[in-house]
């Protein structure tokens, strides 16, 4: 049996310490010789250090028990930074209030602050700019699944 993201993305959700955290991405190298394993997780507060050393401990020993304690890998478990997209519903939800840019499915993108998050997608206060104008503001709804990028917009303000 291969080491597959799909295998340790079920190790990873059966390590975690908590009910609030959830798995955002797993990936899994194509080495060979020693794959490397990065697990990203997060949780509604965030997620510490002390979680993610647990999720990695606990990790490490299912793939001992699934693989054998010879297999050579490299286990990475953090949270996801800053620049990472949001792929998940609770991730969307922790950053309410924050100004995203999301690209769609029909390569359109569009900016703005993030009102609400419901179980279908996202409400967005859009920033409509045009030349010479002051910005507006104008409610959109967006359906997860027209989603194919959404970053928060980091701002130095």
């Amino acid at each position: 049996m291969a080491l597959t993201a799909k295998n340790i993305r079920e190790m990873a959700e059966a390590s975690l310490p908590e009910g609030d955290l959830f798995i955002v991405d797993v990936a899994v190298s194509d080495s060979p010789a020693r794959p490397k394993i990065t697990v990203l997780a997060d949780g509604e507060q965030g997620i510490t250090i002390d979680q993610c050393a647990t999720i990695s401990r606990r990790i490490n020993a299912k793939i001992a028990e699934a693989y054998g304690e010879e297999l050579a890998y490299v286990l990475e478990v953090s949270s996801p930074g800053v620049d990472f997209p949001l792929t998940q519903p609770q991730q969307f939800k922790r950053n309410t209030g924050r100004s995203l840019k999301v690209k769609l499915q029909d390569g359109t993108e569009k900016t703005g602050k993030l009102e609400e998050v419901t179980d279908t997608g996202l409400h967005l206060m859009e920033e409509v700019k045009q030349k010479g104008k002051k910005v507006t503001y104008v409610p959109v709804q967006i359906p997860f699944g027209d989603i194919v990028k959404a970053n928060v917009v980091i701002s130095f303000k």
